[in-house]
């Protein structure tokens, strides 16, 4: 029998090619996110790539209160504020991925998963949430949280995992994900912004077409510009 994995979708390019990274090792349960992002088409994206990686489960959670919190501390969960073309600290969302593993992990131990995975890869570096160091104590307190079940037995030992960790860059990942799921991958929306087609212009636009164009694969994707 296959380890169960949980893993945390945003319906982007990074986490289809990351599900089709671990599905030959883990049975796969998606958990999505929405935490009052713009970019809403994210969790519609998050239901296709649920399907494509034939997962065993797929929650969306909404936590949409964050949004609030967040206040105007970033230009994702704040529309006032314009989106940058270029990695700018206002795409930062304070301790985003934090709050989604302690709900992801919550889940991961009752299924008796073994692995909690997000997209982050080390083209991620400028994002502090992203980076092992992060992954490796986090992972280090949730085990702690439930050392006593671990060690009768109850829960499993989860490990906090990422393409980063792996040292996987975007480029090797998108690969990964192309050989497997072919033009699956271009359905996925990495937009900021809640365009009807990506809008080409945001960080996230730009880093989506630097990939494709670095591994030579044709970028079927549509954008506005």
């Amino acid at each position: 029998m296959k380890r169960k994995a949980v893993a945390i979708l945003s319906g982007g390019l990074d986490s289809l090619c990351m599900g089709a990274y671990l599905k030959p090792k883990f049975d796969l349960y998606g958990i999505t996110f929405s935490y009052g992002q713009r970019a809403s088409k994210e969790i519609s994206s998050a239901k296709f790539v649920a399907k494509t990686l034939k997962l065993k489960q797929h929650k969306i959670i909404d936590i949409g209160f964050m949004k609030t919190l967040y206040g105007e501390s970033n230009v994702l969960t704040n529309t006032k504020k314009s989106l940058p073309e270029r990695f700018d600290y206002s795409i930062v969302v304070p301790i985003r991925n934090g709050v989604f593993l302690s709900i992801a992990t919550a889940w991961a131990f009752t299924l008796n998963a073994s692995l909690v995975a997000y997209g982050a890869h080390t083209d991620d570096i400028k994002y502090p949430d992203c980076r092992p160091a992060f992954s490796k104590k986090i992972e280090a307190a949730f085990n702690q949280g439930e050392i006593d079940g671990i060690r009768l037995g109850i829960r499993n030992k989860v490990k906090v995992w990422t393409p980063f960790s792996d040292g996987l860059s975007k480029s090797a990942l998108i690969k990964i994900g192309y050989r497997a799921l072919g033009d699956n991958i271009f359905k996925t929306w990495s937009c900021y912004s809640n365009t009807k087609l990506h809008c080409g212009k945001c960080e996230s636009c730009r880093n989506r077409k630097t990939v494709f164009e670095k591994i030579k694969i044709k970028d079927k994707t549509r954008y506005l510009s």
